[in-house]
């Protein structure tokens, strides 16, 4: 965003570039036609801007056939009317020319603004997660909604509004020049220089209480998104107040930023107008006194006032155009600021795609960090041979998760390599890495739309047979057909309603119709009850036959069949083996192994305990009566 200091060099060093970043748009590469509309729509303009300096000259002539003179009755009435029709006549062109100029650019203007916002969609999506993490949502998308509204106050009135009238000030300068002397065309030329020098320099004080609604804006609209999206994380604690405090507290900063703002355009309007009245009123005056010593007619006095209040009548909201204009540039900046944040992950020039025919996984001393203080992974080694399974175990913070997101490429190994058929992913396109590899994620997330859309979006454009066949899999077709809307049912804002189990099945449907070569289960199964666990485990050891799998898992009993287990302890493999082999160890992983035993039995019989008290409670009632 460009600096809020009052007088910076920054901001018109930005937005000239955020004009020259905006031609390419208006000016298309290989669109013959949008680019003929662009000229067809200058010509119009043009034209439009002629036939306005003419209709104040048919006015005048029309007011001196009407002032009383010798000559036949009828040459008196016939020259007024012709003159009152190509007043009419100009006046309806002038129209004519700005309607058909505004309709033919419409088609430029939309695709320019479409264009934009589909760019700046895709390249948030190549973005790192590091820079969606680091981000707030709902303050991101109001850069984006901001930025494309920009667009089209920029065009609307620099392009068909402030370039126009300057092109019509210079017209009826020389016209003036021409028709009488050089006074009318300086008191002209210096009241509007006046004005806009007033214009941009009052403009520009009060342009930071306008960044500063925009910011208070921002903040206010991120803790409301943020707030409602946690709705029930909110509930949960009883801290509505405690939110609408939050949200007023922003609310209130924007309230003053507003206020400050409309005050301080108040006094920018009462000196525009000061000086258009001062203006207006000197050439009046010098036109009044031509006219009472003979040098003008009284059509000519007319003449000069028309063009004064024709002039100036646009230049009524040069403020408010401006301040759109500087407003609209901030925006746009701001979201050519968001296509221009460098991408962390990016393909290497001439990457091919990863030819994943095996689907052989391997970790070569892979050390990563978050942080350049902080190494999460530290010289982390293991192969995955294709279609075995290897379950990655250990303590929260350990770096499990990590691993699957360095196989991703959601982010990139700060040494070593990370190996696919012997590809180091680095060096192939992310959307084929991507495209073979399905991931099961601890925290599902489903968008608010239909559950066949959520299932659907694994593979656009399955079939309702193929969604249906992943459903089963996954054991959630049963309970879709149970709902009264079935595949039409909405999920909510984030899957919310649906149960965490639910919600957690569409999302392992979902990877199933993907159809993947390499599966990576992140806690998959850890919303899910031991019953229904149960019966997923396996559904998903049916899918991942034939297929790489890697198990992240904090519940153990999910690995028990896997090929391999690897121990993760602060970063570095600390055991690893088959289950029966750890276990034999009596190392880190057996004792994790007793200590999760122990917590189930201990669960287990709670459960029987109580089950066994409410039996004793009902048995007296069921005894027959004495």
């Amino acid at each position: 965003m460009p600096p809020d200091r009052p007088g910076a060099a920054a901001p018109e060093r930005n937005h000239l570039r955020t004009l020259l970043t905006l031609l390419p748009y208006l000016w298309p590469e290989g669109e013959r036609g949008l680019r003929l509309r662009v000229v067809a729509s200058f010509v119009l303009l043009v034209a439009a801007k002629a036939a306005n300096v003419v209709v104040p000259i048919a006015f005048a002539r029309a007011v001196d056939a009407l002032a009383p003179q010798a000559g036949p009755a009828g040459m008196v009435a016939a020259v007024p009317i012709a003159l009152v029709l190509a007043y009419g006549l100009m006046r309806l062109t002038a129209s004519a020319f700005n309607e058909a100029r505004d309709a033919i650019f419409a088609r430029v203007q939309g695709r320019a603004t479409r264009r934009i916002a589909l760019s700046v969609f895709r390249h948030l999506h190549a973005l790192s997660l590091r820079f969606h993490l680091d981000r707030q949502t709902g303050g991101l998308s109001r850069v984006i909604e901001r930025g494309t509204r920009g667009i089209t106050f920029v065009l609307d009135f620099l392009l068909f509004n402030i370039l126009p009238t300057i092109f019509e000030i210079l017209l009826v300068s020389v016209i003036l020049w021409w028709m009488f002397d050089i006074s009318f065309t300086l008191v002209i030329l210096a009241t509007v220089g006046i004005y806009i020098a007033f214009t941009l320099m009052f403009t520009e004080w009060r342009l930071r209480f306008r960044r500063e609604m925009n910011a208070t804006d921002q903040d206010a609209n991120t803790k409301a998104v943020d707030s409602l999206l946690n709705f029930e994380t909110v509930k949960y604690f009883g801290n509505e107040a405690h939110e609408a405090r939050r949200y007023d507290a922003s609310l209130e900063r924007y309230e003053r930023a507003y206020v400050r703002s409309e005050v301080s355009l108040n006094g920018l309007n009462f000196g525009q107008q000061a000086t258009i009245a001062l203006g207006l009123t000197a050439v009046m005056l010098m036109a009044a006194h031509r006219v009472a010593g003979g040098g003008m007619s009284v059509g000519d006095f007319v003449l000069v006032n028309t063009y004064m209040i024709q002039l100036f009548a646009p230049l009524n909201i040069l403020g408010f155009a401006y301040r759109e204009i500087k407003q609209g540039l901030t925006d746009m900046e701001a979201m050519f600021t968001l296509m221009r944040e460098e991408r962390e992950v990016a393909d290497r020039p001439g990457a091919a795609p990863l030819s994943a025919t095996a689907g052989e996984v391997s970790f070569d001393a892979v050390r990563f960090g978050y942080r350049p203080d902080r190494e999460i992974l530290k010289g982390v080694s293991f192969t995955v041979p294709a279609g075995r399974t290897l379950a990655i175990v250990g303590p929260t913070g350990a770096g499990k998760s990590t691993i699957s997101r360095l196989l991703f490429r959601f982010y990139d190994a700060n040494a070593g390599r990370v190996v696919i058929d012997g590809q180091d992913v680095r060096d192939v396109t992310q959307d084929s890495l991507r495209a073979a590899i399905g991931v099961v994620p601890q925290d599902t997330v489903l968008f608010n739309d239909t559950i066949r859309y959520n299932i659907a979006y694994g593979r656009p454009g399955a079939t309702q047979a193929e969604v249906e066949q992943a459903a089963r899999l996954a054991q959630v077709h049963d309970f879709v057909l149970r709902l009264p809307d079935g595949y039409d049912t909405r999920v909510g804002e984030r899957g919310l309603k649906l149960s965490g189990g639910e919600k957690q099945r569409v999302a392992i449907a979902r990877t199933l119709l993907k159809d993947p070569r390499i599966l990576i289960l992140d806690e998959a199964t850890s919303a899910l009850d031991t019953r229904t666990e149960q019966e997923i485990q396996a559904a998903l050891r049916d899918a991942a036959r034939g297929r790489t799998t890697l198990v992240i898992a904090h519940r153990l009993s999910t690995v028990v069949e896997a090929d391999e287990i690897i121990v993760l302890q602060e970063g570095r493999i600390a055991e690893r083996g088959s289950h029966a082999a750890l276990i034999a160890e009596d190392g880190l992983y057996a004792a994790m192994w007793r200590r999760q035993s122990e917590a189930v039995a201990a669960a287990e019989a709670a459960a029987a305990a109580a089950a066994a008290a409410e039996d004793a409670e009902v048995a007296p009632a069921r005894a027959p009566a004495e």
